[in-house]
Order: structure tokens, then C-alpha cells, then sequence
């Protein structure tokens, strides 16, 4: 079909209502529809919009970047008021020139907020004059839900135990490479976590653990085994939903800045909708879709222009099979055809271009078994077009 003219024709249609389920006025009747286990159609002109982010900037090893408009800033530095110990007392460590630093012996700090499945970033340096080796040597850990602990160490040209190094998921996968700047210089973490999600004692999803540090790829959506740990080996489990982000006090004077993360949207497995979904949640989210759309068509009903209100019905059958639906469209449809077909020439040669849309949408639902080949207002449709001479090449 010319999809250039039904997508006018649909913006038509759409433009001049407040639609249900899209930001903006996608092409209808176009990819393939949804399936068993997609609710959405390719290229789905209902599917929501992704919400507008302002990026931040970019962080060197001097100058700290700035957050995207959408990140909750944890750290700024000018104030630790996110921060607390582990008793919910304020947090000891002390702010010199905009940047957190570990007050050895204090004990460590968390945020006073709760989180789940997030994109963390962090930034931290090591004292610049190196004292100790191995796990002695500019240590700390940032840890998800208060528990899952990815390594901070400066494993500059320092050797120790593969798995302690900086970017492990601590005691249980060391890191695919050491990008690491040398102590004193700030380091970029970027971590992308998701938590384990169990139903009646079953992992529907283990959880997942991805980390870049300093823009090179660390851990590769490693699976998670439970928190990790020291010495003891780590056993897969369930975690909580949320749980603070924590920084360890190692006993170095560690220092960090610019801490912000970002809440993720759910997964397939605990209510998610993009994605191949389990056909039961796929078939609700259709009927939901369906109802919505059901529900805008009746905003758009108009006698004198029945054709909106036609062809949102006739969509909300693409989501989901319903008989007063179709029943109601094809009453529309054969009378907005008599209607066509009684108008005098002039008036009647105006809606070639309607006609044949509206042919093409008649052509896409029965492509895919949403009406039947021959359904009575599609062989209408046809028959105008053939008498009329419609169906020749568009001048």
C-alpha cells in the first residue's frame, strides 16, 4: 500500500483528539500486528512515547561531569545530606573541595533512600601516594542494595586476586580488564543493576550486574550469585526489592564525587510490556490496549464524519477480537460506502484518496485474519474504486 497517504489520512484521524495510549500520531495499520507474545504491533502507532532525557555531560579524570535531567544526585558536592551510617546517624566522612572523603575508622556510609534495579554512576580516586599492595592499597566497595559489592580497589600496576580487583563483582567474577588510571586520578564507574526477581521460591530472572569503568566494558551482564563476599563463597537467592547503596569504609582515605543513579523501568518478568511477554500477559495488555482505543473512538463520534470513529474502531479489532466491535464497524462502514456512493460527481471524486485508504486498511485486516476476506463493506469499498477507475496509477 502507499503508506504515505494513509499515514496522512490516519494523522487526520488522530490529530484532532487527545489519543489514549500514544504521545504522538504514529502510522495505524502498517507493521505486523501484535502477536501472541506482543501486545504491540511493529512500528505500533500507540505504543507510549520513551520519555525526553536532557543528557548530562561527560566526566575526565579533572573535571566532573554533570548528571542527565532525569538522575537522582546522591552526591554533588556540597552537602552529604543522602548519606547516613548503618545506625541512621548522620554520615562521618568529610566534603574538602566539592569532593566525599572517607573518614578511615568511622565506619561506612548509605543513602538514606532505598533503591532497586537502577543505572548508578560514580567517580573515585585513590590517595596518590600508594602505601600498601594488594587488597591494602586503596580499597573500598560500592554496594547495590546494601549488599551486592562491586570492588573499588587501586589495581594500578598492583597485583592481588583476580576477582578483588577494581570492577569485580567482588569474590565472585573478576573484571574483563584493568582500565584504570593511576592513583590519585578520579575513575568512572557506570553500573547498570538489576536485582534478582523470585516468585513462590523460583527465579523467574537471577539478576544481572553490567559495569564499565572508565567507558570500558567490565562486567558483561554477569549473573548475579548472591551478595559476594570474602573468603566465603556466595550463593544464588533471592535479594530485596530495594535496599540502600552503601560505600565501604576499607580504612584508606578514599574519596568520591559526582553520585547519581537512575531508577529502570520493570522487567517482562514482574509486569514489564516490551519485550516477548509470557502469552497471558501479552493477551491482557492487548485487551487493555483494545479498550483504550475503543474507549478514544467513542470520543471522536461525529455523523457528519463518521470515518475517525470507523477507523479506531476498526484498530481496536487488530489488538483483539471482539463481535459487538466488528458488528458496530461494519454497520459504519456500509453506510459511510452508500454515503460516498450517493454524493454527486464533483463531491464524489474528493474522496478517491478516503476510498482508497480505506481500502488499504480493509486489505491489512484481512492480510491478517482480523476480518474476513470477504467482508461485505471491503467488497463495497473495491467495487467503488473499479467503477469510478480509482484503482489506476494516482496522478
Amino acid at each position: 500500500m502507499n503508506t504515505g497517504n494513509l499515514v496522512s489520512l490516519l494523522a487526520i484521524v488522530v490529530l484532532g483528539s487527545t489519543p489514549v495510549l500514544a504521545a504522538s500520531a504514529g502510522p495505524r495499520f502498517y507493521g505486523d500486528p501484535p502477536d501472541d507474545t506482543h501486545p504491540w504491533a511493529v512500528h505500533d502507532g500507540n505504543r507510549p512515547q520513551p520519555k525526553t532525557v536532557v543528557p548530562g555531560t561527560f566526566s575526565t579524570a579533572d573535571q566532573a561531569g554533570k548528571p542527565p535531567s532525569d538522575a537522582i544526585v546522591l552526591f554533588d558536592g556540597t552537602d552529604l545530606a543522602r548519606w547516613q551510617t548503618d545506625k541512621g546517624k548522620p554520615a562521618p566522612w568529610r566534603i574538602v573541595d566539592g569532593v566525599m572523603q572517607v573518614e578511615p575508622g568511622s565506619g561506612g556510609i548509605q543513602t538514606r533512600d532505598s533503591f532497586g534495579d537502577c543505572q548508578l554512576h560514580i567517580e573515585w580516586a585513590a590517595p596518590a601516594k600508594v602505601e600498601g599492595d594488594s587488597q591494602g592499597r586503596g580499597n573500598s566497595g560500592v554496594f547495590l542494595l546494601g549488599q551486592v559489592e562491586i570492588q573499588i580497589l587501586d589495581s594500578y600496576q598492583n597485583v592481588t586476586y583476580a576477582d578483588g580487583h577494581a570492577g569485580a563483582y567482588y569474590g565472585v567474577n573478576p573484571p574483563m580488564a584493568l582500565p584504570v588510571r593511576p592513583p590519585g586520578e578520579f575513575q568512572v564507574y557506570d553500573i547498570v543493576f538489576r536485582r534478582p526477581v523470585y516468585k513462590d521460591g523460583k527465579a523467574l530472572d537471577p539478576g544481572y550486574v553490567t559495569v564499565f569503568v572508565n567507558g570500558v566494558l567490565v562486567q558483561d551482564h554477569t549473573p548475579l550469585e548472591g551478595p559476594g563476599g570474602h573468603m566465603g563463597r556466595s550463593r544464588v537467592g533471592p535479594l530485596p526489592d530495594k535496599g540502600p547503596i552503601s560505600l565501604q569504609d576499607h580504612g584508606n582515605p578514599m574519596r568520591f564525587r559526582n553520585i547519581w543513579c537512575r531508577a529502570l523501568p520493570p522487567r517482562v518478568c514482574e509486569g514489564g510490556t516490551d519485550g516477548a511477554l509470557p502469552p497471558e500477559i501479552a493477551r491482557a495488555k492487548r485487551h487493555e490496549i483494545a479498550a483504550a482505543i475503543r474507549q478514544d473512538a467513542a470520543t471522536l463520534r461525529n455523523p457528519d464524519q463518521p470515518l475517525p470513529e470507523l477507523l479506531r474502531l476498526f484498530e481496536s479489532l487488530v489488538y483483539e477480537s471482539d463481535p459487538p466491535t466488528l458488528e458496530k464497524a461494519e454497520a459504519m462502514a456500509t453506510a459511510y460506502v452508500q454515503t460516498v456512493k450517493s454524493l454527486p460527481a464533483d463531491r464524489l471524486a474528493t474522496k478517491r484518496d478516503e476510498v482508497r485508504n480505506l481500502r488499504d486498511v480493509f486489505k491489512y485486516l484481512a492480510r491478517f485474519k482480523r476480518i474476513p476476506d470477504a467482508f461485505a463493506p471491503k467488497t463495497a469499498v473495491e467495487q467503488l474504486i473499479q467503477d469510478q477507475g480509482w484503482d489506476r496509477k494516482r496522478n
